[in-house]
Formats: C-alpha cells, sequence, structure tokens
C-alpha cells in the first residue's frame, strides 16, 4: 500500500547524543585511547585566571582542528557549519544537540593572537608522538625523512625580485675544522679567517605571502611553495617531526638539526635512515657517521660533462699516493684545499702538451686538468655502499610504504596540498596539526583491542 509520507522532523524524540553515533565510528576510537587532557595544561597559562570573558574551552578548540584535518574540511567557517549538523562531531566536542557552536573566528583569532609565536603547536605534535610510544607504536630505529611541497597561498605572477641568501646548512662548523686540519696536513697555510656566509641569489619574492618560497626543480611545478619536511618511524608510519620551510630550502640543509631533536626529544635510539636522492651529500654522510647511525640514500646521477670531454670517472683516484691517474698515465697531484672541502688535484702541463687526449681531457689555456675530491668523500662512498647490501635494500623498499604513503594520505585525505594560511608560522601550524594523521593511527591500531568508552 502506497501511503503519502507526513512531515515527521517537527516531532519530539527521547534520544541521547551517544546513542546517535555508530559504535564503530573513528571519532569513537579516538576518544577511547587518545588523551587530550594535556592540550588544557599546556596552554593554561596563556589566559587570565580571574578577568575577562569565559574563553572557549582549548581542548574542544583543538579537538575542533583535529576534526578538520581528519576529515579533510579546509575552511574554518566550513568546520564550524558541519559541527552544527553534525552528531559525531557535537559527541566528541562535548556539545549536547542544543548547544550553540563557537563562531569561526574563534578559531583564527586564537591562533593569530594568543598562540602566536608560542610552541603550542609543537608541544600538541609532541605529546602525540609520546602516546604513540607509550602505546608501542614507535620504536625508532629506522626513520624515514622526505620533503612535500605544499603550494603558497600566494600568485605567482605578482612578485618582485631581490637578491637573498640560501640558508645556513647544519655542518658547516665542522666542516671549518675540517679544512683547517687538512691544509696543516698538507702543509698548506691556513685560510684567511672569514665568516662563512650563505651564497646569495637572485630570486623572486611573492608580494602577496613573501616568507613563501619561488621553487624550481626538475619534475615540480614552478611557483611559490612552502616544504614539509617529515620524518616518518619504520614500525607504523608514525609521524615523528614535521618542520616547515620555505620552498627555496634544500632539503640536506635542516636535516641534521631536526635528527638530533628527535633524538634528544623523544630518546629515540637511531639505527639507520632511509633517505632519498637529495640527502645524499658529503655534509649528511658524515653527520651520519659521527652518530653511528647507518645512512641509506638514492642514487644521485652525476654531472655529465660537455660533449666529447672526459668524464670524471675515468681517471682512477689512488688512496695511497692520494693522487689520481689520468687514461694517460699522468698522476695528478694535491693542490690545494679550498674552503667548501675539496681537494684539488692538478697536471703538469709539461706532460698534457704531449698528450693525445689532451683535446677531450680539458680545455685550460694552460693544458691543466683538475680533478676535486671532498674531504669526506670516503664518507660518502661508505653511506653509498650501503644501498646495495641486502639490508640496505630492504630499507630504501620502505620508504613509498612510510614516508610517500604518508604524503600521499596527507594530500588526498588531510588536504596538504595547499597552504591553507600565508606566513610561515601559519603553514608551520598546519603541518604540525599533522598530528591528526598520527591520532588516527594510533586509533586504528589500538581502538579494536581497548573498550570504548561511554561518552
Amino acid at each position: 500500500m502506497l501511503r503519502k509520507p507526513t512531515a515527521q522532523q517537527t516531532e519530539i524524540e527521547m534520544v541521547t547524543l551517544d546513542g546517535l553515533v555508530p559504535p564503530d565510528h573513528l571519532l569513537r576510537k579516538i576518544d577511547a585511547v587518545i588523551d587530550f587532557s594535556f592540550i588544557h595544561d599546556r596552554v593554561s597559562g596563556l589566559y587570565c585566571p580571574d578577568n575577562g570573558r569565559p574563553a572557549l574551552d582549548p581542548v574542544v578548540m583543538f579537538k575542533a582542528l583535529f576534526i578538520g584535518y581528519l576529515f579533510g574540511i579546509r575552511s574554518e567557517r566550513q568546520l564550524v557549519r558541519e559541527i552544527q549538523v553534525n552528531v559525531a562531531y557535537r559527541w566528541f566536542l562535548g556539545l549536547r544537540l542544543t548547544d550553540p557552536v563557537f563562531d569561526a573566528s574563534t578559531l583564527s583569532q586564537n591562533r593569530r593572537r594568543r598562540y602566536r609565536d608560542t610552541s603550542v603547536a609543537q608541544d600538541i605534535f609532541d605529546h602525540v608522538v609520546e602516546q604513540a610510544i607509550g602505546h608501542g607504536l614507535v620504536d625508532g630505529t629506522v626513520l624515514y625523512t622526505d620533503s612535500t611541497h605544499l603550494k603558497a597561498n600566494a600568485n605567482k605572477n605578482r612578485y618582485d625580485k631581490a637578491v637573498v641568501a640560501k640558508s645556513r646548512a647544519d655542518y658547516w662548523d665542522d666542516l671549518d675544522r675540517a679544512v683547517e686540519a687538512d691544509r696543516a696536513t698538507h702543509g698548506k697555510k691556513p685560510l684567511k679567517p672569514k665568516d662563512r656566509q650563505p651564497p646569495e641569489k637572485e630570486t623572486k619574492i611573492s608580494r602577496t605571502d613573501p616568507e613563501s618560497g619561488y621553487m624550481v626543480r626538475d619534475g615540480k611545478p614552478t611557483g611559490f611553495f612552502y616544504l614539509d619536511h617529515r620524518t616518518v618511524d619504520g614500525r607504523h608510519g608514525i609521524i615523528t617531526d614535521s618542520f616547515a620551510t620555505p620552498a627555496n630550502v634544500h632539503d640536506s640543509i635542516v636535516y641534521l638539526g631536526r635528527l638530533d631533536r628527535q633524538r634528544a626529544r623523544f630518546a629515540l635510539d637511531v639505527k639507520a635512515v632511509g633517505l632519498d636522492a637529495g640527502y645524499a651529500t658529503a655534509g649528511i654522510a658524515k653527520g651520519l657517521e659521527d652518530r653511528a647511525i647507518l645512512g641509506v640514500t638514492g642514487y644521485n646521477r652525476p654531472t655529465p660533462p660537455a660533449p666529447g670531454m672526459m668524464p670524471k670517472s675515468a681517471f682512477t683516484y689512488e688512496p695511497g699516493t692520494d693522487t689520481w691517474s689520468c687514461p694517460g698515465g699522468q698522476a695528478l697531484a694535491y693542490a690545494t684545499t679550498d674552503r667548501n672541502g675539496y681537494r684539488h688535484y692538478r697536471s703538469d702541463p709539461a706532460l698534457c702538451f704531449a698528450c693525445p687526449l689532451l683535446a677531450s681531457c680539458t680545455r685550460n689555456p694552460k693544458a691543466v686538468r683538475t680533478i676535486t675530491r671532498h674531504l669526506w668523500a670516503d664518507i660518502r662512498e661508505r653511506t653509498d655502499a650501503h644501498r646495495k647490501t641486502p639490508w640496505g635494500k630492504a630499507i630504501y623498499k620502505r620508504r613509498k610504504e612510510t614516508v610517500e604513503r604518508s604524503f600521499a594520505d596527507a594530500k588526498q585525505l588531510f588536504g596538504h596540498r595547499y597552504a591553507r594560511f600565508r606566513g610561515l608560522l601559519g603553514v608551520t601550524w598546519q603541518c604540525l596539526l599533522a598530528a591528526a594523521q598520527n591520532i588516527k593511527k594510533i586509533a586504528l591500531a589500538i581502538a579494536p583491542k581497548a573498550a570504548l568508552r561511554p561518552a
């Protein structure tokens, strides 16, 4: 029998909010295993204890932000509208069906004013990682690091050009000491004292978001971007570090400092790291060996020589005599060590003038061929050799299952393709609130074994 439906939206029903949330809902699993009470203790000092209007509970505010990331809601205004109509969101935040929802400006103004220039986001991220460690989801034996770009909220056609200095590498102090010692060993005079300054380069500065960086990389889009430098633990893919920089900061610049921070903050006993070819530098190889960490890095293809010219691989390094042998049989002797840590080996022009290979060897008007070798080249070669071992192949293979998978989830599910805010501070918040990914991983790994506690 077909009956005409009647309006039932205005009927009074006796229901509980807890009964309207499905028992297997993600927020129930998160509520069962994640303790958010630490947020209140962390930020209580930023509020006036006995004056002013009652503030929104900071635990509710951050839980609301996590909802936005967990369910891919990019706009805070849209987030507030979703909380108004979604009973699961209300249940998770402790709001009744009839309770009014806070205004979206409450979220933005707290971020811009109360929490500006504080370590709140970093501390919340670290506490979530500590809870993952407490549940046995992080062991820190193998860490994987990579970076991904976030498109800045800026028009790539609106810019000014300026000369800016690049970032300072973590290992420069060690390199200066190594250069001084190497020159002394070879009987060379010390270099004149000079503060090592980052090289300067003319680049584009966005008028909309000056703190973003203009990115020009092979196989990557061109424009204004930020980079999220992320480290992931090899056991369950828990993110142990996230650090935002402008896109024109090279991956290797900040790596060692962030690695040391994780080891100290979480007492991680790191045995090996998996890195892509962007981290295959002599400085990082030296830093890893000094820390007794085995590095497995991708293959970095060398720059090819000019057409018709002899590549460096045609020369053979002789460690016993510290010379290079050329295809013509001449030994290139040590000449000097420059400030960048490269030893220079030069040929004898008297022998080169009579060599039949001269035309394909060098275009130097004095017929001198120079070969350079970094002070830490031996360490770099040992690190490169790890990639060819069975355990090195297994570690490198796991990159796509850990850090690359983490970035793929962040972009596909958590809105991590675009910078939600302008300025480095806002993007730092966005990257650190990727703790929502950790929260989800912890809940899915632990909640099936835990009893879901009632509201």
